[in-house]
């Protein structure tokens, strides 16, 4: 890989099987600050370490497989169609002004020799070495295994899932609509939902009001043919809001008819035949994974200290410490795979989600300016300001500074207020604000654009001799 004039990032050709090389990095004259990740953490540490240094004084590098960061909180959203999928994504070279970024997957971190594999989408892996490490690398789903899901499964943590998401539960109704057989009718009108939490509510509530609005074009389904399921664990729904609100927001998807299974888990669902662990068997194509995540597996082959979870271990300076307390030099770390001390709840850690992963990546950006200033890194301490979930247009609940409970179409209007200013750059912001207020005058839009996942599929029958009518053995008559 040839040099980046930029940031010096030279790659060591070693073969992806050969061992790490062993070597001690050159002395540079402007330090390499290495971002693993490009989500919230790598994305807002690197911005803010950027305006803390200028390019004299730091080389910043973010490595992540996707060129563009994911804003979390709006994939229920984007998968109704309220936003435009482009607009819950940052595209990290126009929102890194004077970062490089490496496209590639991180396959291994030895820090005590300051290097990190990367695997291209293309050619051979190969290693780069760096000064000071950002570990932001995320979380992934967390499967259970259960037999069918791996085939029959979609999860929804990123963008391409979202959409995934959308058009084929568009393009089941449209399927249906011309269907007679009522078994397979009913099996492409199910819908089903694994994961009570945030992004399990909010991705059904927000999938089913698309759905239940896209019905009026479809003259031969009626709204009473779609089947929505939620399966939960545990004995409530969004347990990061008081029970009050868990309950209000339990109410409103019954009363949209949508069915709800607590203290359930699928227990199998091979070929699409969905059996759960209340005995309630039924068939269904689509069968939506948003239960619970991991940290990104990739830290198990690394030197770092990690926790029974597979969190990098980290002080509340979100500087890494290994277990005997001993801090680890020039190693940070921060949001989903991060196990970073909650101060307001002493023996806690905070929690894996948008609020915290970028108030951390902003301090972090702080602290690392700090240390190469030759100054204290100082704690990170966040209060919780509270909760928004999107219930479908209009329809939301909010838990404000932990005691004020919002309801209803203010607490929708929270929601997006809250979550379009946390979105990276003014223009992502604009459009995003430009696409409601067009949603609102012309309303959303809702085709399935089924061919997207599979675009050479038109191209591969064409090219494909066709059988001569008289081999077939049909006659018109």
């Amino acid at each position: 890989m040839p040099q980046n004039s930029s940031s010096g990032v030279a790659a060591d050709p070693t073969p992806s099987g050969a061992p790490a090389p062993l070597v001690t990095p050159r002395p540079r004259k402007v330090p390499r600050v290495v971002v693993l990740g490009g989500g919230s953490v790598g994305l807002y540490s690197a911005r803010r370490l950027r305006r803390r240094l200028g390019r004299r004084e730091a080389a910043i590098v973010v490595v992540d497989p996707r060129p563009y960061m994911t804003y979390a909180p709006f994939l229920p959203e984007a998968a109704a169609g309220s936003i435009d999928p482009r607009n819950v994504v940052a595209p990290h070279r126009r929102a890194l002004k004077g970062v490089d970024v490496l496209q590639g997957k991180v396959s291994e971190i030895r820090h005590a020799s300051r290097q990190v594999q990367i695997v291209p989408e293309e050619g051979e892996a190969y290693w780069i070495t760096y000064d000071h490490l950002i570990v932001g690398l995320g979380s992934v789903a967390r499967t259970l295994p259960i037999p069918g899901l791996a085939e029959q499964g979609i999860g929804f943590k990123n963008v391409e899932e979202a959409i995934a998401v959308r058009n084929h539960v568009l393009n089941r109704i449209d399927v249906a609509s011309s269907t007679w057989d009522p078994e397979l009718r009913r099996r492409m009108l199910t819908f089903v939902f694994v994961g009570g939490g945030f992004a399990g509510v909010e991705a059904l509530a927000e999938v089913e009001d698309m759905a239940r609005s896209a019905m009026r074009y479809y003259g031969s389904l009626g709204r009473d043919e779609l089947r929505f399921v939620l399966v939960e664990g545990s004995p409530r729904i969004l347990p990061e809001v008081s029970a009050e609100l868990g309950g209000y927001t339990l109410d409103e998807l019954r009363k949209r008819d949508i069915e709800i299974h607590l203290s359930t888990f699928l227990t199998s669902c091979v070929d699409g035949h969905v059996v759960l662990s209340n005995g309630v068997e039924f068939d269904s194509e689509t069968i939506v994974w948003t239960a619970g995540v991991k940290a990104n597996p990739v830290l198990q082959n690394s030197d770092l200290p990690l926790d029974k979870l597979g969190r990098v271990t980290c002080l509340a300076t979100l500087q890494i410490v290994r277990e005997d307390g001993t801090i680890v030099p020039d190693a940070w770390a921060a949001g989903d795979c991060a196990a970073v001390p909650d101060l307001y709840h002493p023996g806690t850690f905070c929690p894996p989600n948008a609020q915290h992963a970028i108030r951390e990546a902003n301090h972090l950006g702080d602290n690392l300016a700090r240390i190469l200033r030759s100054a204290e890194p100082t704690e990170y301490k966040h209060k919780n300001v509270g909760a928004v979930a999107s219930l479908g247009m209009y329809k939301g609940v909010a838990q404000m500074f932990g005691r004020i409970k919002v309801r209803g179409p203010l607490a929708w209007v929270l929601h997006r207020t809250y979550h379009v200013f946390a979105m990276p750059t003014w223009n992502r912001k604009v459009r995003i604000m430009a696409g409601w207020t067009w949603a609102l005058l012309l309303r959303r839009e809702v085709v399935s654009l089924g061919s997207l996942h599979d675009p050479r599929a038109a191209f591969r029958n064409a090219a494909v001799p066709s059988t001569p009518q008289s081999s077939v053995g049909t006659r018109t008559t």
